[in-house]
C-alpha cells in the first residue's frame, strides 16, 4: 500500500493511465476484429477499407505506447497479406 503523499499521487495516477490504455486498447482490437471478420466473410473490398481504418489506430497507438512499434508493424504486414492473397 502507499505510504508517502508521492506514491499515492502515482497510484493515482496510474489507475487513470491504466483506464485509458485499456480502453484505447479495446478500440484497437475492435478495429482488428472487423479486419478479421471481412477477411472470413471473403469481401474483398471491406476487408481493403477496414484495413486501411486500423492502421492509423495501430499506429496511434504505438505512439501513445499501448503496443510496441514491432508488434504494430508485424500485425499490419500480416493482415496486409492476408488482404492482398484474397481471390
Amino acid at each position: 500500500m502507499a505510504n508517502s503523499t508521492q506514491s499515492k499521487k502515482r497510484a493515482r495516477q496510474n489507475e487513470k493511465r491504466f483506464a485509458v490504455n485499456k480502453a484505447r486498447r479495446s478500440r484497437i482490437r475492435t478495429y482488428l476484429r472487423k479486419v478479421e471478420e471481412a477477411i472470413t466473410s471473403g469481401d474483398k473490398d471491406a476487408a481493403a477499407a477496414a484495413l486501411k481504418a486500423a492502421q492509423p489506430e495501430l499506429m496511434r497507438g504505438v505512439t501513445k505506447g499501448v503496443f510496441h512499434k514491432n508488434t504494430a508493424s508485424r500485425k499490419i504486414s500480416r493482415l496486409a497479406s492476408r488482404v492482398k492473397a484474397m481471390a
